[in-house]
């Protein structure tokens, strides 16, 4: 199947006065697909086989949440690699969530589905883990913060467009921080005191990354939602204060 961006791109090619020869050369589509498309116009493909970034105007991917999950998770235990030939420009976008949390394999798998619903998603069995992936030619455009290497050692911006996403869906983003490279525990503490041993015990959340743009783009995520956080190591966010713990489980909670 090609996708809109083809096709527009062919309509172009035959307006500008080019054969149906010559422009199926410089696209790789049949001539006999270029054909159709020149004779029957009114069949438009259907656009979930699109991509909004790489329309004439481009737009913001949707939903809108979803996306903003799934770049949590890709920020934290995502990567976006080759498949195959490296001429047809195929990309997989894997997610690796760990055997434990059943609930959030099954959530990246919607997420996937819903930004991409032309696509099929897999699930691989890994070691202690699961791979979750869909191909697409398309996810270094939604996803620009591709690039060789590992996160931590590149610089991780978002686009103007991303941004405006995040703004307006920051639980969505958190959840996916938090769902990758976070947790919820109970953060247990011993105190002596002139009236004995005291032991008590409180919910936290932190939040490991050693990608200094990765924790920046959280910190200013949970200030968006009113969350107080500190950095309690260099590669570490902890949200700890009671107040700040029950607004992040409006959007968070313990993984599942």
């Amino acid at each position: 199947m090609y996708d809109t961006t083809v096709r527009q791109r062919v309509s172009r090619l035959l307006d500008s006065g080019q054969t149906i020869s010559s422009v199926s050369r410089q696209t790789g589509v049949s001539r006999s697909t270029i054909r159709q498309w020149r004779d029957q116009p009114d069949r438009v493909p259907s656009r979930v086989a699109s991509c909004p970034r790489c329309l004439d105007v481009p737009e913001s991917p949707e939903p809108a949440d979803a996306y903003a999950y799934l770049l949590g998770l890709y920020l934290g235990d995502g990567c976006i690699s080759v498949v195959g030939d490296p001429g047809k420009r195929v990309w997989s976008l894997r997610i690796m969530c760990a055997d434990a949390w059943p609930g959030l394999q099954e959530e990246c798998a919607q997420a996937l589905a819903a930004l991409r619903p032309g696509n099929k998603v897999r699930r691989l069995p890994r070691q202690g883990c699961t791979e979750i992936n869909s191909f697409s030619k398309h996810w270094p455009h939604l996803f620009p913060q591709h690039g060789p290497g590992k996160k931590h050692n590149r610089s991780i911006i978002l686009e103007s467009w991303q941004r405006q996403i995040v703004q307006a869906n920051p639980g969505s983003l958190v959840r996916g921080l938090f769902h990758s490279d976070g947790c919820r525990l109970s953060n247990r503490v011993r105190r002596e005191l002139h009236s004995g041993t005291r032991r008590y015990e409180y919910p936290r959340y932190l939040f490991v990354n050693k990608s200094r743009d990765i924790l920046e783009l959280c910190g200013e995520t949970l200030d968006l939602l009113g969350v107080a956080w500190r950095r309690s190591k260099p590669d570490t966010i902890s949200v700890a204060r009671r107040e700040a713990v029950e607004r992040l489980d409006e959007f968070v909670g313990p993984k599942h």
